[in-house]
């Protein structure tokens, strides 16, 4: 019987369906970021040398979870280093037809790794599984991404709102947006529909106007942002509209890992 129910319990947290509580001594509001959690981690396979790994819970609306050095310097080094050759001007979907378009909207470059490359994208594919719950082969390739100064993504869905793109895999659940680099000045990432007061955050005069705009997230090498795109209930959650805000001194370099409801096929 508790066999049983534990594997109940796993099921429904690899769903996304039980997330873990949060207590407080204060019975603070959700939405009130002084109040996270933390849960110190494993060491995990991969390349070089790992600081103290914790997740820290930025968000119920959207679920958004902050997995500090989830990347070595290393394994962001290899990551950028073997995409750099094959960099080209990154596209959108086009919600009509599904299929990809050039748009100022997304002014970055970019290109995708494929699923299971090599030994190190294995690991750190495993690392997302383990993250987030959901198995590897409902991922889609990492695709690695470069903001240079000015350069941005309007706010936008990670879920599809047209059917072409969902009969491989279904509809996308979950994102894990992994910074490689750190960045002088601005591109945050940056939920405008995540209700809170986040003015009172630590930190909130350092980051750029358009950081201030609702919950934001600053780049950091290593840290990897997790948000949810869907609901426990399977419906589509507005609150997740994101976007990268322009970078207004130095790089940004990122790794996006998107993840479907059923597997994915490469």
């Amino acid at each position: 019987m508790l066999l049983m129910l534990t594997v109940v319990l796993l099921l429904l947290l690899a769903l996304g369906i039980l997330s873990l509580p949060v207590t407080s001594d204060d019975h603070r509001p959700a939405h009130d970021l002084s109040n996270f959690g933390r849960k110190v981690l494993e060491r995990g396979k991969g390349i070089g040398k790992r600081d103290e790994q914790w997740v820290e819970i930025l968000s119920w609306e959207p679920r958004a979870f902050l997995y500090h050095h989830f990347l070595s310097k290393e394994e962001c080094d290899y990551l950028i280093d073997l995409a750099t050759p094959h960099m080209v001007k990154s596209t959108v979907v086009d919600s009509k037809t599904g299929r990809s378009k050039d748009s100022r909207v997304r002014t970055s470059s970019g290109m995708f790794l494929r699923r299971g490359q090599d030994k190190i994208i294995r690991d750190i594919e495993k690392r997302i599984a383990d993250f987030t719950f959901i198995p590897v082969e409902h991922g889609e390739g990492l695709q690695i991404l470069h903001y240079e100064e000015g350069q941005k993504y309007e706010p936008h869905y990670d879920y599809f709102l047209d059917e072409f793109n969902k009969k491989n895999g279904g509809q996308r659940i979950a994102t894990v947006l992994m910074y490689l680099s750190d960045v002088e000045e601005g591109g945050e990432t940056v939920f405008p529909a995540a209700p809170g007061n986040f003015s009172s955050l630590p930190g909130w005069n350092e980051r750029s106007e358009c950081g201030k705009r609702g919950l934001s997230v600053r780049p950091k090498m290593g840290d990897a942002l997790l948000f949810w795109s869907m609901r426990p209930d399977a419906t589509l959650d507005s609150s997740s509209l994101h976007g990268g805000c322009p970078v207004i001194k130095g790089n940004k370099w990122s790794s996006t890992k998107w993840m479907h409801v059923e597997e994915y096929r490469v």
